[in-house]
């Protein structure tokens, strides 16, 4: 079967898929063009990484339809450990690929805010989607991976704020995996529109030990002229998947995306996260926490790009490789021709827990502007000896000492997660997988 027959029973299938799910005929359209772009267009390179083997597109790649949870009561365990009490007025969980349980506040649906499935928003709400639906902060043509989502995204949720609404209590999203076969082309487009505010905090959890699909999921953050943002994640799927994750933030004036990022996939994984700070006096805060285990490789860009006046931007990324786990650790802060009395600061720290574990961080400034402040600050090595002598010295074992070493050391991301059940759940999986 030579490639175009192959692409075009693609395209069939996925116009059948959007037929199936109810999507406007503009929507299908959209994903068949987006599929003969992916065809195209090249893989993303990142930096050290070589992801030509990767198996990132499978022509069996399986959506699976799973039951809904008719109550709370129907979840798994570990899932209902992490649904907090307050965020349960507004919750939506998606198991596998099917919206499985939403609940939104009658308060914030008099407001105007949705909180919706993906699939529901293409429908029910096409004109906002179509309008920042990958046209503003992730473009379909970047490379391979963002044409392929765009053809065969199958999950994933909308999160709209309307001009002025402050949302005061946290809106959950989790996403559980408890189907080896499935996987999870998850789309996440938040909208702020301007002078509102909103946290988003979601989960990615895995229920069986191990996965065989493909995992490519692309958010979008769209905060528009003196929003607030707030976007918290764990992701904590298994073994088995090969992983693309893509983050970006838009930023308008005035407006701030924070991010505080626990990724702890157990699969081959390559992140994108890209905040744009277009507007004057935007900000964004960013956050992130890893921990690499076994044989698995883990590449982490990470930039912010500043083209407004007085434009903040911080990047912290800690991390702790054990087994024979390689990681690459990128941070670049880019001020732009034009954002004058910018700046842009950034930090990547890299433990080392074996002599076959692998970290590289590399601190990256690029400056087109002439009156701005940057600096940045990077290293890669094992548990510091002195802190370990000083609780050695107050009768705490070497193990013991090294846990909470490694604790600190993550710290200031765990504790900028706003909602406790996940929160805790991050601590714990970092306990585990540091044992």
């Amino acid at each position: 079967m030579t490639v175009e027959t192959k692409l075009a029973l693609l395209v069939e299938e996925v116009r059948a898929f959007s037929q199936q799910h109810g999507e406007p005929q503009a929507f299908a359209d959209f994903r068949a063009n987006a599929l003969q772009q992916a065809a195209e267009l090249d893989l993303p390179k990142p930096d050290r990484t070589n992801i030509s083997k990767w198996n990132f597109i499978d022509v069996a790649t399986h959506t699976v339809e799973s039951a809904a949870y008719a109550s709370l009561d129907e979840l798994p365990a570990d899932v209902k450990a992490i649904i907090d009490a307050e965020a349960q007025q507004n919750l939506y969980i998606q198991r596998n690929n099917t919206p499985a349980f939403t609940r939104v506040s009658d308060a914030l649906t008099a407001k105007g805010v949705i909180i919706t499935d993906i699939q529901t928003a293409v429908r029910d709400h096409a004109d906002l989607v179509e309008q920042y639906f990958m046209t503003t902060a992730v473009k379909v043509d970047e490379h391979k991976l963002t044409a392929y989502h765009a053809a065969l995204v199958n999950g994933g949720v909308f999160v709209y704020v309307p001009r002025n609404v402050i949302v005061e209590e946290p809106i959950q999203v989790v996403f559980v995996h408890d189907n080896t076969e499935a996987s999870l082309f998850n789309h996440v487009l938040i909208v702020a529109e301007q002078s509102s505010a909103v946290t988003y905090v979601e989960t990615y959890i895995s229920t069986v030990e191990e996965a065989k699909g493909q995992v490519n999921v692309v958010t979008e953050v769209i905060a528009k002229d003196n929003a607030q943002v707030t976007f918290g994640a764990v992701d904590n799927l298994t073994a088995g998947f090969t992983a693309y994750m893509n983050r970006r933030g838009h930023a308008e004036r005035d407006a701030k995306i924070d991010w505080a990022l626990g990724l702890m996939t157990s699969s081959d994984t390559i992140y994108e996260n890209t905040t744009n700070l277009i507007g004057d006096n935007s900000t964004s805060d960013f956050k992130m926490a890893t921990v690499g285990t076994g044989t698995q490789k883990l590449n982490f860009t990470t930039l912010i790009r500043q083209w407004g006046k007085n434009s903040d931007g911080q990047i912290l990324k800690h991390g702790v490789m054990k087994d024979a786990a390689q990681s690459i650790f990128n941070g670049i802060g880019h001020i732009m021709h034009g954002g004058t009395k910018a700046n842009a600061e950034q930090e990547s720290r890299v433990l080392m827990l074996s002599e076959g574990a692998r970290g590289d961080a590399n601190p990256i400034l690029l400056i087109d502007e002439d009156d701005v402040t940057a600096g940045h600050a990077a290293s890669v090595g094992r548990v510091d000896p002195t802190q370990l002598y000083y609780l050695m010295s107050r009768g705490i074992s070497q193990t013991e000492a090294e846990r909470l070493v490694i604790h600190g050391f993550l710290a200031p991301v765990v504790t900028n997660l706003p909602i406790e059940g996940v929160k805790k759940q991050l601590t714990e999986v970092i306990e585990r997988k540091v044992r």
